[in-house]
């Protein structure tokens, strides 16, 4: 059957016609000029616009207009408006998130996983992406000490990741406990007592999911940390012996491999044999730190996580992938039975019989985007070898920030000896406030340091909160950041701490000093 091809749609979908393979080279090279003049060339991490400027700038523009405006416009416009007030991740002043610069691998698979538009639910979606999905899952599963009984699925990241660990580790408990299938008949009687253990500096998304899971935030019990800012194992023993001697159902430990501002890694070995013993799920949060199994001289840190039986771990991060890539990876393939379900136009029983794989039954979204494919492409083209080096180097620039911020005498180190690429600290005012107690003073200045650096556009840090009081976080992601750079950011940080201790008639010469002083500053 002969099938009439309607011409006027080329320049808008790509296809194998001259005009649609001449229109998508422009769009791409515009997109590509657009980026490299608005945003790769940015000489500060960001522009400094505050919120109430971009929205009006934003509020301009028709978003969809009776009869379309050319495409080369729309792009200009886009990097004049958003492209050039974005955050300029590559940027060595860019430091306060788990916010990684992208490999230009990656950005090149980035191009084919959108133009290709796989859909990993089904096979006759994704054919060959399935079956590479299921290689790279298996190759991680190999990586983090697994057996050939594991799987995994690919993930948006850590927040879906530790919700499917829990929703797997209730699922599972409740079966193996009470004979009870949460699936076909919802949370059982004792959902009430069962309880998931982790340390206070468990990412908060191990809340979230419990209030998700319909076990409410209460069924979250915290464990003290030590002074390494890890599950303390004592606190840990008498928490779980209250709560069995109060007849309540512990059903999982949710441990931490890379805690968000410290980068602590729990003692796994120890939380694994506990674990095992008991008859609980240990599901591993390795979002942040499980890249350090690339690296021979660092993934000795993981030693226990091939015990676990679920485990978290982001691509968007120090692997260097564009957002969003992630995975969930399982020790029984088994488990994902709990969460499956057949749709006769997907994934059919029928379909099942024929060993056709469909990949919607291990993962709680349906259209998921082929994100594999890109870590694949810069697996492949950097090797092991390369991003062990790569992230090597940002642990070392991190120990030697926090050994230059114990140093100076205006600066308090959080985390001297960093477990990873964190380091957390103060500024510490010479001044008083007649107003503000000396810890508020500090507070506010730490907290003010941050808000003046954004606005500025010349250094994005993050704040955080140690034991109530609020400090200043540096993550150093970022394997191109120098000493020098540091020295930058740590020169930018003081003087902005200082002009915050003067009074306030003084602010507005002295911040128009440092700004002249700043704009000649070059991070190399």
């Amino acid at each position: 059957m002969k099938t009439i091809h309607d011409s006027s749609l080329d320049e808008w979908f790509l296809t194998g016609t001259p005009l649609s393979q001449a229109a998508h080279q422009q769009a791409i090279n515009t997109a590509q000029q657009t980026i490299e003049t608005h945003f790769s060339t940015a000489n500060k991490p960001f522009s400094g616009i505050q919120a109430e400027e971009l929205s009006n700038l934003l509020e301009d523009d028709v978003i969809c207009p009776e009869e379309g405006v050319p495409l080369a416009t729309t792009l200009h416009e886009v990097g004049q408006k958003v492209l050039r007030h974005s955050v300029a991740v590559h940027h060595p002043a860019c430091a306060a998130h788990l916010h990684c610069p992208p490999l230009i691998p990656a950005l090149a698979g980035e191009m084919m996983v959108s133009a290709t538009n796989q859909s990993m639910d089904s096979w006759d979606q994704s054919p060959s992406a399935t079956l590479l999905e299921e290689r790279m899952v298996q190759w991680l599963c190999k990586t983090f000490g697994f057996s050939h009984q594991a799987d995994g699925v690919f993930t948006s990241g850590g927040t879906q990741s530790n919700f499917m660990g829990l929703l797997l580790a209730r699922d599972h408990y409740a079966w193996t406990r009470f004979g009870w299938n949460i699936q076909k008949r919802g949370l059982p009687p004792e959902a009430r007592e069962m309880r998931i253990l982790c340390s206070e500096a468990a990412h908060f998304t191990v809340k979230q999911s419990a209030a998700l899971l319909g076990l409410g935030e209460e069924a979250v019990v915290t464990i003290k940390t030590d002074e390494d800012h890890r599950m303390n194992l004592e606190d840990f023993n008498q928490k779980l012996s209250h709560l069995y001697g109060e007849g309540l159902h512990p059903f999982v430990i949710a441990a931490t491999a890379g805690t968000t501002d410290f980068g602590s890694i729990d003692p796994l070995p120890e939380l694994a044999s506990r674990a095992h013993a008991l008859g609980l799920w240990l599901h591993v949060d390795a979002a942040y730190g499980g890249a350090l199994m690339l690296s021979n001289t660092y993934k000795k840190q993981l030693q226990g996580i091939e015990a676990a039986h679920s485990i978290t771990v982001d691509f968007h991060k120090l692997f260097y992938q564009p957002i969003s890539c992630g995975a969930f990876l399982v020790n029984d393939q088994n488990h994902f039975n709990r969460i499956k379900q057949n749709a006769d136009y997907l994934n059919s029983t029928e379909d099942e019989a024929l060993g056709i794989p469909n990949l919607v039954g291990k993962s709680i979204q349906t259209t998921r985007r082929f994100d594999a494919l890109k870590l694949y492409i810069s697996l492949r083209s950097l090797g092991r070898a390369r991003f062990a080096d790569m992230i090597e180097k940002t642990i070392e620039i991190a120990t030697k920030t926090a050994q230059l911020i114990s140093k100076d005498p205006v600066l308090q180190a959080i985390n001297p000896t960093p477990s990873l690429n964190t380091v957390v600290f103060r500024y510490l005012p010479n001044s008083q406030h007649s107003e503000l107690s000396d810890s508020q003073w500090h507070d506010q200045i730490n907290h003010d340091i941050r808000h003046t650096l954004l606005a500025s556009g010349d250094v994005v840090l993050a704040n955080t909160k140690v034991k109530g009081r609020v400090c200043l976080k540096l993550t150093l992601l970022n394997p191109r950041t120098t000493m020098k750079d540091i020295e930058f950011i740590l020169e930018r940080i003081k003087e902005t701490g200082k002009q915050r201790e003067l009074p306030r008639g003084e602010w507005g010469q002295h911040a128009s000093n440092i700004s002249a002083t700043s704009n000649h500053a070059k991070l190399l």
